[in-house]
């Protein structure tokens, strides 16, 4: 995988980590990347889905309300899959549009109810069909994308080009890796 740690750090800047990436990299950090995830929860139940984390970090501020219940709520496994996958498979359709030469004209994001997620079996399908259309999107890019196309998705953030957008939807996968291990071994110590 790339060293996300170094862009975190402040070590490697997006651009430089990012440069010389081609698309049949990016597709390779993909697999590499869902791999990753469906390791994590290779041996979990159905209760682990569902499972309910002592998180007291909890904190999303994007939550859909004003209720605090919901805004500190602990994710499940469930939820976590759901909003990691939303946001790569965003990361990839702008992506793809920037390398095609598309001005950004703003969020391209669908995530699918975490609520409906209640079986490993789902979460499995979420992360292959998430790969699909990741990899799916790579397919879209012209044979000389338009990496001098350029926006910055929120106010901190870089400018990114297309490669610098798909990959800051891995970016984001990998900062949720370790919550994901949490959560699987919390609820594994739960249910012995």
């Amino acid at each position: 995988m790339l060293n996300f740690v170094a862009i975190r750090n402040g070590e490697s800047t997006l651009e430089e980590v990012t440069a010389q990436l081609t698309t049949t990299d990016l597709a390779a950090l993909t697999d590499e990347m869902i791999d990753t995830m469906l390791d994590l929860i290779a041996n979990c139940t159905d209760a682990d889905v569902v499972f309910v984390p002592e998180d007291p970090e909890a904190k999303d501020t994007f939550a859909d309300s004003d209720d605090p219940a919901i805004v500190n709520l602990a994710w499940t496994l469930g939820h976590v899959v759901v909003h990691v996958t939303a946001s790569s498979e965003e990361a990839a359709a702008l992506a793809a549009e920037l390398a095609r030469g598309v001005e950004n004209h703003g969020r391209s994001r669908y995530e699918t109810p975490w609520q409906k997620v209640r079986t490993i079996a789902q979460c499995r399908e979420r992360l292959e069909e998430s790969r699909r259309m990741r990899l799916a999107s790579l397919d879209m890019w012209p044979a000389i994308p338009h990496l001098d196309n350029r926006y910055k998705p929120y106010p901190s953030a870089p400018e990114m080009n297309a490669v610098g957008r798909f990959i800051a939807g891995l970016f984001h996968d990998d900062a949720h890796l370790g919550q994901i291990a949490d959560i699987v071994g919390q609820a594994k110590a739960a249910r012995m």
